[in-house]
Order: structure tokens, then C-alpha cells, then sequence
């Protein structure tokens, strides 16, 4: 039993190398604070960066599941001019017609959700009584599918049914925000009338609370039946939108060959000819901005990296200096009998000290600042554990890099020379 305490003790000769660093760390105080400072500064840019760029990706990931995961859509193909740093709309090809949808949606066998939806306007007004919205509400005209293929949930009431469709009924179910703009007394808002535009609307249901979404809102917000907004809110070319969503999520790629294939029969195309209409996925855009991540990833790698090399050039000259210094103590040292082997273990025990205490507090700054982004995009915080341990071995070899040539020449100085150096 004793002999496995004594296997757990400190090491004597690791206690007075720790010993030796820290009173000399403690005699030179600004030029170990300016290197410390340094290598602080070099691994909070790492570990921050990076911190951030996590809690990025969760919140893209949380984001992609609130669009409604596994789902693709049709979408009329957009043409975009470049104009120096702008990109201004040019034309759209050929719009998404209300019976083109309908076929699709009547003709697609796969084992899937269609729904069929169309913005009717973006800047609605919506009163009930004496309280009335600002004119920027968005209304969506949808059928009872979209609910699902979206991503929402129903807070109370009820969803659209075949019938509210079919028939054209004046029903409308409200995103949550819209409680409070139209119901401050918190009244039950379900069979309640109210305007949207010029129209009367029975309300018949609520979606719980979405938050926004990639810049949107999707709790400010109505969905009315799309027959019915499609005569109340026509216009023109009224563009729909076809969204898939497969009832089992291993055929997503599968769904999206088999649909792509249908509406290019609905749209007259022959097998040459190029698709006038996107199919796109609701994870394209957050596999895109997480792709591009990794450039980011790289150039804080690189900020890094550079800082720390700046910062191990620093500390090399500081233990240069500090070797100078301590001529005279090292040629004591060597004179009572000390190896060169155990001052060279020495030197280099205190560069890697600095180099552990600048990564401990860049460590904890780099983990505060991702954070702070992490707070911003209503995400998690975040202990980047990966980063911590890389971050951790970047310092050890920055000490042991920056500190094997001075202990190297410290360990080679002769006892005699030394204790004459003034």
C-alpha cells in the first residue's frame, strides 16, 4: 500500500523545476505578462473563433428544423443579374400556375406529403375590432397539408380540413405572434372574426411559437385556405410553391428524382430540354453556409497559428535573455554538483509553464467571446472540448519549441566562465 502512495507523489525533481520556473516567471514579471499576454491572445482568436463557428452550426441545425427537415421543394426558377456588389431581379421563367400544382399533387403516387402553398401578400393588415396590425404581415394562401411540410404545430384549434379547401371557406389560422397584436385581453381567439386585407375570416386555429427562421418570422404570420386566397388576393402570374416532404426520410433523394421527373411531363419538357423550374431541398441553404464554414475554420486556424509563432519568437528571446541573466546562478548550480541535463529541464520547464498559464486564459477568453455569439443567435453555450485539447497541445510545443534552444545553451555554459560573468 505504501509503495503505491509513493508511485502517486510528486516527483522531487518535477516539484523543483515547477518551483524554479514560477520564481522566475515571479522576478520577471512585465516580460512574462507581455509573452503570456501574447499566447493568450493568439489562442483566444483560435478557440473563439472556432466556439463560435459551432454555436453557428447549431443554431443552422436548429434553424433546418424549424424549416421542416427532409422536405424539398418545387419553386419557379429564378434569373439573377449581377450588378457590382448587387444582384437585382431580372425575370422569372415561367411561374408555377395554380392547375400545375394541383395536377402534380393529384398525380404523385410516392409515399409522401404534397402540400401546395403561395404567398398572397407580404404586407397585409390585420384588424380585429380596434386593434390592428402594421402592414407588414405575411400571408400564406396554403392547403392542410403545409402545416407538416413546414415544420409548424397547432397551439390550439384546428388545422384547414379537405372541405375548408374544396370549398373556398373565409378560415384563417394565425401564427402565435398575432395573439398579441390582435387579442391584448387575451381572449380565446378561436371562432373570432377578423379582417385580413379586405376580407372577414373566421379563425379556426393557432400555431404555437416558431421563432424566426433565417432571417424570417414565422410566427408573424396567417394561412388562409390557397383556393381562397387565391381569388381574394389574385394577381397576375400568382406563383405556388409545391413542398414534399417523404414519409420515410431514406427516400428523400429518391422522392426528389421521381418528382422532378413528373413536373417536367406537367411542364411539356422534353428530355433535352433544361428544367425551367428549381427543385431545392430545406437543407441546401444551411449545407451551403456550413460548407463555406470551413474556410473560416481555416482562417482561424491560420490567426492562430501566426500569433502563437510571433508570440514563441517572443518567449525564445525572453529565456535567451533570461539565460544571459542567470549566468552567474547557473555556474553556482553547475558548481554544487547540478547536471546539465537538470538545467536544461529546468529552462525548458519554464517556457512550457508560460506557455500552459497564456493558454489557460486564452482558453477561457476564447470559450467567453464564441459564447457571446452563441448568446446572440439564441443558441447553447458551447465547451469546445476538441478545441480546448488542440488548443492546450499548441501551447505545450509553443513552450517546448521557443524553450529547447535556451536550455540548450544554458545546459552547455561552463561551471567556471559562469561564475565569472558579471
Amino acid at each position: 500500500m505504501l509503495e503505491k502512495i509513493r508511485r502517486f507523489q510528486i516527483n522531487p525533481l518535477f516539484r523543483e523545476n515547477l518551483k524554479v520556473a514560477l520564481q522566475s516567471i515571479k522576478s520577471n514579471k512585465a516580460r512574462s505578462i507581455i509573452t503570456i499576454t501574447i499566447i493568450a491572445f493568439g489562442i483566444m482568436a483560435l478557440v473563439g473563433i472556432l466556439t463560435a463557428i459551432d454555436a453557428i452550426k447549431v443554431t443552422f441545425n436548429r434553424e433546418l428544423s424549424i424549416m421542416g427537415a427532409n422536405t424539398f421543394s418545387i419553386e419557379s426558377k429564378t434569373n439573377r443579374e449581377q450588378i457590382g456588389n448587387r444582384h437585382s431581379r431580372m425575370r422569372n421563367q415561367e411561374f408555377i400556375s395554380y392547375r400545375q400544382a394541383e395536377r402534380f399533387k393529384e398525380e404523385f403516387d410516392f409515399p409522401a406529403l404534397v402540400s401546395i402553398s403561395t404567398q398572397a401578400s407580404g404586407s397585409a393588415t390585420i384588424k380585429y375590432g380596434s386593434n390592428k396590425s402594421n402592414p407588414n404581415i405575411n400571408v400564406i394562401g396554403s392547403d392542410d397539408n403545409y402545416i407538416n411540410t413546414a415544420g409548424f404545430e397547432m397551439n390550439t384549434g384546428r388545422n384547414f380540413s379537405s372541405q375548408d379547401i374544396e370549398d373556398n371557406r373565409n378560415v384563417v389560422i394565425l401564427g402565435h405572434q398575432m395573439l398579441s397584436i390582435l387579442f391584448k385581453n387575451k381572449e380565446d381567439p378561436i371562432g373570432k372574426v377578423i379582417s385580413v386585407g379586405n376580407g372577414k375570416y373566421k379563425v379556426i386555429g393557432v400555431l404555437k411559437e416558431k421563432g424566426s427562421s433565417f432571417g424570417g418570422n414565422g410566427d408573424r404570420m396567417c394561412i388562409l385556405p390557397y383556393t381562397n386566397a387565391r381569388q381574394y388576393f389574385a394577381r397576375p402570374n400568382m406563383n405556388f410553391t409545391i413542398t414534399i416532404l417523404p414519409l420515410d426520410p431514406k427516400l428523400t433523394d429518391a422522392g426528389l428524382s421521381d418528382a422532378e421527373g413528373l413536373f417536367r411531363q406537367i411542364r411539356n419538357l422534353q428530355i433535352g430540354d433544361v428544367s425551367d423550374f428549381q427543385v431545392t431541398r430545406s437543407d441546401n441553404l444551411a449545407n451551403m453556409v456550413i460548407e463555406n464554414m470551413k474556410n473560416l475554420t481555416i482562417a482561424a486556424t491560420l490567426i492562430g497559428i501566426i500569433t502563437l509563432f510571433g508570440a514563441a519568437i517572443g518567449l525564445m528571446n525572453i529565456m535567451l535573455v533570461s539565460v544571459t541573466e542567470r549566468t552567474s546562478e547557473i555556474g553556482t548550480r553547475k558548481a554544487l554538483g547540478a547536471k546539465a541535463k537538470t538545467i536544461k529541464q529546468q529552462f525548458l520547464f519554464e517556457a512550457i509553464v508560460i506557455g500552459q498559464i497564456g493558454g489557460i486564459f486564452g482558453i477561457l477568453l476564447g470559450i467567453m467571446i464564441g459564447n457571446l455569439v452563441s448568446m446572440a443567435t439564441n443558441s447553447f453555450f458551447i465547451v469546445p472540448w476538441v478545441w480546448i485539447i488542440f488548443g492546450s497541445l499548441l501551447c505545450f510545443f509553443v513552450g517546448v519549441l521557443s524553450g529547447y534552444l535556451p536550455a540548450l545553451k544554458a545546459s552547455r555554459l561552463d561551471p567556471i566562465e559562469a561564475l565569472r560573468y558579471e
